[in-house]
């Protein structure tokens, strides 16, 4: 495993690779992740060289095209489940626990699934921003959960769409 850094203007954010596919991104001081023990610094992979390229147009204010980035995951069907539909909620755009709770029973064929459950295997995106945990919001568009914390969470809505409104 690879990792390098990337200076947002939100703090330090942390890129890991297997030196094909990108593995992680989050946060420095963000909850849930780290850095594998055995990881080399590699700042010239191309991965790496590409994500910092679609990360720099996204904090720029730019649409950035994160389809462009191949990305690994590798965790329960649940959390992998989840994470694809979070792929989906499209720039700018929002969505709720509940709603994805919503989606997840019906699509699994099940009367009710727990936003809690969600909002957990949302907790665990190891590829924040690409994989986008932070335009999900609480009940009423309420601004909660994000692993890397309410300020950045609130920043990157607020960079998608700066007309946004949450409680």
């Amino acid at each position: 495993m690879f990792y390098t850094y990337y200076n947002s203007p939100l703090g330090k954010i942390v890129l890991q690779s297997d030196g094909n596919f990108l593995t992680g991104l989050w946060f420095l001081e963000q909850k849930n992740f780290g850095l594998l023990s055995n990881a080399i610094l590699n700042d010239n992979l191309k991965i790496f060289q590409q994500t910092k390229a679609e990360l720099s147009l996204y904090f720029l204010g730019k649409q950035p095209n994160f389809n462009l980035i191949p990305i690994k995951l590798n965790d329960t069907p649940f959390r992998m489940q989840i994470w694809e539909l979070l792929k989906k909620i499209a720039y700018g755009q929002t969505t709720t626990y509940g709603t994805i709770a919503n989606e997840i029973a019906k699509t699994n064929g099940n009367k009710k699934m727990s936003a809690q459950a969600v909002g957990n295997a949302v907790a665990h995106n190891p590829i924040s921003i690409i994989i986008p945990c932070h335009r999900v919001l609480g009940k009423n568009n309420a601004l909660v959960g994000y692993a890397g914390g309410l300020n950045k969470k609130r920043a990157l809505l607020l960079l998608e769409n700066n007309s946004i409104k949450f409680k």
